[in-house]
């Protein structure tokens, strides 16, 4: 069986699975990563919180990534880019909004293709080998922020999440009709409503992590984010600054004394976090 008649005999099938993919888990993926980036406004600890708790899942975190991630993904952009290349736009020829929604959206869905992988290449360490794979996890919101102080990498940061955003938020509305949700003018109405709010949220967490990042200093974040991680090294029986083995530097002893704390949680909540800053004093090896 060829793959042409393969894909003319499921067609129907191929898709909803491409729709269905579009908005799980793709585009629930989307939904959360904007929205635990936009945590960064809340300052570095926030953010590195968040992070730590994702890795928290450990070697697990790569089949998770594969399997609700980036092979979904892949089928949604193959998929996608097969549906582009059979039909032409006819914005052109019948300028009214939905024509102009259609080629939106697959416009939208090839700009956040290339983000995407311009993204992983730059800061997942998939893309470590070609020179990427820049975010550090335990220094979250600095390792990001040096990867988007660059204006030029900030506008095409910004353009790549508005696109990404439109076209999950007006896939959304296509996704319904396509599954028979609405088909009134009436509910389509209220569809294009949920569409509408849905992409302002997204669009301002996506553009407020931005300007998070690149208003952040990084020098005291990244105060805040080994502090982090030296105490959750104590709390796993490791000393802080300790390599992979949980060893720690030969000849040195760290001290935490309380003039130097910081406090990592905010002022509503009832009981105070407070990571002490190490100070490491060398003393001779054997001692």
């Amino acid at each position: 069986m060829t793959l042409p008649s393969f894909v003319s005999r499921h067609q129907f099938l191929i898709y909803r699975l491409f729709s269905l993919s579009g908005l799980i888990p793709v585009g629930a993926f989307l939904v959360v990563h904007l929205l635990t980036n936009a945590s960064v406004l809340g300052g570095a600890a926030s953010f590195q919180s968040r992070v730590d708790m994702i890795h928290s899942l450990g070697p697990l975190l790569i089949p998770v990534e594969f399997a609700f991630i980036f092979l979904p993904m892949l089928f949604h952009a193959a998929v996608g880019f097969a549906i582009i290349a059979g039909g032409l736009p006819n914005v052109g020829s019948y300028p009214y909004m939905g024509n102009v929604r259609y080629t939106l959206q697959r416009a939208t869905g090839m700009i956040a293709f290339a983000f995407i992988l311009w993204h992983i290449i730059q800061l997942h360490w998939l893309g470590a080998p070609l020179g990427g794979g820049r975010f550090d996890p335990h220094h979250a919101t600095s390792s990001a922020a040096t990867v988007i102080a660059p204006l030029g990498v900030s506008l095409l940061y910004a353009i790549g999440v508005l696109s990404a955003v439109f076209h999950l938020s007006n896939g959304l509305w296509t996704i319904g009709i396509t599954w028979g949700l609405w088909t009134s003018p009436a509910a389509m109405q209220r569809a294009n409503v949920i569409s509408i709010v849905l992409g302002v949220v997204l669009a301002a967490a996506g553009l407020g992590a931005i300007g998070g990042l690149r208003s952040t200093d990084v020098a005291a974040a990244r105060q805040v984010e080994t502090r982090m991680d030296d105490f959750k090294r104590m709390m796993e029986g490791q000393a802080p600054g300790a390599d992979a083995g949980g060893h720690g530097a030969a000849g040195s002893s760290v001290t935490y004394p309380a003039a130097d704390a910081i406090d990592l949680r905010g002022p509503s909540e009832p009981s105070a976090l407070v990571i002490p800053t190490p100070t490491t004093s060398s003393s001779p090896p054997g001692n």
